[in-house]
């Protein structure tokens, strides 16, 4: 079911009606087949891009595509109810240019940014590590400082695109302690960069998410981003925006579990009615909607915030959050909407309930959103 949505233009509109003409003739088709085989789905990101899809919240003049992030995020939660492996892989690529805009000088915009936004590029973020995951101050990955540039040594985990990307955003230790990490551009092609079999997922399975090693690969000086040490500062500002991807993703993915749920309940009876009209179920179905109606308006608002220029960290943290788990439970809830038929994998919500389970991990688990929050409510 399409969903009515409150636009700031008539360019917005156009935007939401491409994207879903997109997801419904390239991805919808297809995303049953690559999830279940857990391949590939070449020629996918390149279609998005040649569509300006993946730049969308940045500026036109650096290649982007000038639009709020209410409406990034709105044409991300479309692409999500379709395909969720796809949505977090444009959320991830999206994160992975932040730092760049935000922090890289101007002529390392200029060298960089419109190929990385111009759609024929894809990106991944590489801070976490094997024993570094929610604690990014324990960062091992080392860069050493030479007179050639950086020699980079260590492991980074958990890669969305990994191996696929063409290039990385890299968080490494160049110091000691929280203030010793810094921000580099890495190339796919770098000599030293290597990547690990792809994990074995409950779900998101058509996109890799891999380790990487580097062994003594040369990172050019001028591919660091920011100063040197600044890197944690770096990563955790672009998570506030990424943590907003994914729970545009979640909303997308909770959505399309509502979706299927109340078709199947309009559809199927029990003791001479549909089970819809059932109070029961029913009710259940309207929980659900409530969910998600409450997820979007969350996510919605803190984007609105970062749209004005206001703080919006904590509002990110609340957004990811809150859409998070109502996307475990709105698909959980879809399995038990179709019963027995729902524990199957001849029907979708199955697998969106795997699915679901990542969101509440990725981009700080659920439980440091909570910390976050109460640390700003405590005012430290």
């Amino acid at each position: 079911m399409a969903v009515d949505r409150l636009l700031p233009t008539a360019e917005a509109r156009d935007l939401i009606q491409l994207t879903r003409d997109i997801s419904d003739k390239v991805l919808a088709p297809i995303v049953d087949a690559h999830e279940k085989s857990e391949t590939y789905p070449e020629g996918v990101f390149a279609t998005l891009g040649e569509a300006g899809l993946l730049s969308l919240p940045y500026p036109v003049e650096q290649g982007g595509g000038g639009q709020p992030y209410e409406v990034y995020l709105q044409v991300l939660e479309e692409i999500a109810a379709r395909w969720a492996a796809v949505a977090v892989a444009v959320s991830v690529h999206s994160l992975s240019c932040y730092p760049l805009l935000a922090f890289g000088t101007q002529e390392q915009q200029q060298r960089w940014l419109p190929e990385m936004l111009g759609g024929s590029m894809i990106g991944a973020y590489s801070l976490s590590e094997p024993q570094a995951g929610s604690d990014a101050a324990a960062l091992a990955c080392k860069a050493t400082a030479t007179a050639d540039g950086y020699r980079i040594t260590g492991t980074k985990a958990w890669i969305t695109h990994g191996g696929r990307a063409d290039f990385y955003t890299l968080f490494a230790r160049t110091g000691e302690g929280s203030r010793g990490i810094s921000c580099f551009l890495v190339d796919k092609d770098t000599p030293g960069l290597s990547f690990g079999k792809p994990e074995e997922k409950m779900g998101l399975a058509a996109v890799p998410t891999t380790t990487a090693h580097y062994d003594d690969a040369l990172v050019p000086t001028d591919r660091r981003i920011g100063a040197e040490g600044q890197g944690l500062q770096i990563a955790f500002s672009a998570l506030d925006s990424g943590r907003l991807g994914i729970a545009a993703v979640a909303v997308g993915l909770a959505q399309a579990a509502l979706d299927e749920a109340t078709a199947y309940a309009q559809q199927r009876t029990a003791f001479g009615r549909k089970i819809i009209d059932h109070q029961g179920l029913g009710f259940l179905l309207a929980d659900m909607a409530a969910a998600v109606d409450s997820a979007r308006a969350t996510y919605l608002d803190a984007a609105r915030r970062r749209d004005a220029g206001l703080p919006y960290s904590r509002n990110a943290s609340v957004a990811k959050l809150v859409a998070t788990d109502a996307a475990m439970k709105v698909t959980t809830d879809a399995v038990q909407v179709l019963g027995g038929y729902g524990y199957t994998r001849d029907f979708r919500v199955e697998r969106y309930m795997r699915e679901a389970k990542i969101t509440q991990i990725f981009e700080g688990t659920n439980q440091i959103q909570r910390l976050v929050i109460a640390r700003s409510l405590a005012g430290s």
